[in-house]
């Protein structure tokens, strides 16, 4: 698993589709948790939550462990940030396809 910090700007990882952006000084938006902003050590910390879920079919019982030590960082229990990667699971780093528009 390796997160990857893009021209200091941005985070992605080769496991997940999620990713982190920073939006000024040390806050970061990441793109399972809309709505929230967070600090880069947690933004690093979703990210590789993200990533252990993607890497993970079932996890263990440590793995739950280790996730819920993580997800509460962020305020969530491991149940909830597996709930949450999941649910938004959208490929931000495809290019969006243009609309067509029609001239009638």
């Amino acid at each position: 698993m390796a997160i990857e910090v893009v021209s200091a700007s941005m985070m992605t990882s080769d496991e997940t589709t999620h990713m982190a952006r920073c939006v000024g000084e040390d806050r970061w938006v990441v793109s399972w948790l809309p709505g929230r902003t967070l600090s880069g050590q947690q933004a690093v910390t979703a990210m590789t939550i993200a990533s252990t879920v993607a890497s993970t079919r079932i996890p263990t019982t440590t793995e739950w462990a280790i996730l819920d030590d993580l997800a509460l960082e962020l305020g969530l229990t491991a149940r909830e940030a597996v709930y949450m990667v999941a649910e938004e699971n959208h490929d931000y780093r495809k290019t969006a396809k243009p609309r067509r528009r029609s001239l009638e």
